[in-house]
């Protein structure tokens, strides 16, 4: 495994290591595990609020303009960062698909909330999803890899957001961070338009709602490193973030969804940067007390891909110990997500440590394997 794939992706290389930003992504892949764990539901309102701009604005953050002269090396990076993982991850839960199936880890019987099923791939609808993997980042196994929208996301969000902002310096006299917030507030304008026509960008999956905003709180980021300075961090202002956060939560207000309504023209951005200021407060008081859920946080953070990829398969382990606990049918373990009988239940906790915790102690074992079993060197392959 190569644990700078998505690292890579969300952070300049050589820009030197940034403990804050790190427990900022510590903590929000574990508010996205919480998310996927069928917590209560206000908590999970409160989360989806902003817990996914958070990871495209950490992105924008360590963006560098130096790429609107090498947007190639740019697209490069991003391209062995986001897509060929998807790619290997992707073909990995394909192949492994119907294997699930003979185990018993999905079925027909048992599936989302809303009573949707997966089925066996037969071979033409299995070629179909690969075509769909290789050409559209599309396809992927929804059940086992449903958070693998991001990979996508985040690709055509900062390679789309480059382009922009080389046409905006070379088209127009707008440049730096005032090309930056016409870029934003041209993304806001845009989405409203298509959410009045009910417009749909048909090249990219699902109509590209989620890209359009990833584009807008990619520059969010951009513009949030800009100014990091002049913004205080203090707990007078943090605490109102907070509440307000809570007040989005009781209105249910949206997250980055696919597809939209004119309401989350104005508030998703709102909700979106404010979430992010408010964990970056947090993650900076974290930083500044050395110990152990510090370190673990800014391990966490560094290794996300991991959770990302596994978390969901991880649940599994969560279900059995719940059908055990209940008595329920052994079917349920392929329930989507969770198992979803007995709503209040605390399991969410379970599911989320497992969530983090089995992706990020196999990562841990694997390392400590490779370090004391290495594998032989072949001469032919060195020369």
């Amino acid at each position: 495994m190569n644990t700078s794939v998505l690292n890579e992706s969300l952070h300049e290389a050589g820009a030197g290591r940034n403990t804050v930003m790190a427990i900022a992504k510590g903590l929000a892949i574990i508010l996205m595990v919480i998310g996927h764990a069928d917590a209560p539901g206000v908590l999970t309102s409160f989360i989806y609020t902003f817990h996914m701009p958070l990871f495209f604005m950490a992105a924008g953050y360590f963006f560098n303009y130096k790429y609107l002269d090498r947007p190639w090396e740019f697209i490069s990076k991003r391209v062995k960062g986001l897509y060929f993982p998807f790619i290997k991850w992707s073909f990995v839960f394909l192949i492994l698909h119907n294997i699930w199936f003979e185990l018993g880890i999905l079925n027909e019987t048992y599936g989302n909330w809303t009573g949707g099923v997966t089925h066996p791939y037969t071979l033409r609808s299995a070629l179909a999803r690969a075509l769909m993997i290789v050409t559209g980042m599309n396809g992927y196994d929804e059940f086992m890899a449903g958070a693998f929208w991001f990979f996508r996301g985040l690709l055509i969000s900062s390679i789309a957001f480059l382009l922009l902002c080389k046409l905006m310096h070379a088209k127009t006299p707008l440049k730096g961070n005032r090309a930056v917030i016409a870029i934003c507030i041209g993304m806001v304008a845009l989405t409203a338009l298509r959410i009045w026509f009910n417009l749909k960008i048909a090249v990219i999956p699902n109509g590209g709602w989620r890209e359009g905003w990833g584009i807008f709180f990619f520059g969010a980021g951009v513009l949030f490193r800009s100014y990091e300075k002049r913004i205080p961090a203090r707990w007078w202002l943090a605490l109102p973030l907070f509440v307000f956060l809570c007040f989005a939560a009781g209105m249910h207000f949206s997250g980055m969804n696919n597809g939209g309504k004119m309401q989350d023209v104005i508030t998703l951005p709102l909700t979106g940067v404010a979430g992010f200021i408010f964990v970056n407060y947090v993650s900076a008081k974290i930083d500044k007390r050395c110990g152990i859920f510090r370190d673990l946080l800014i391990f966490i953070g560094e290794n996300t891909l991991y959770v990302f990829i596994f978390h969901i398969i991880s649940f599994k382990l969560v279900s059995l110990v719940k059908i055990w606990w209940y008595d329920l049918d052994f079917g349920q373990i392929g329930c989507h997500m969770v198992i979803h009988d007995y709503p209040g239940d605390l399991f969410w906790i379970l599911y989320t440590i497992a969530g983090v915790g089995v992706p990020l102690c196999t990562l841990t074992l694997w390392r400590k394997t490779k370090s004391r079993f290495p594998m032989p060197r072949l001469g032919f392959l060195n020369r």
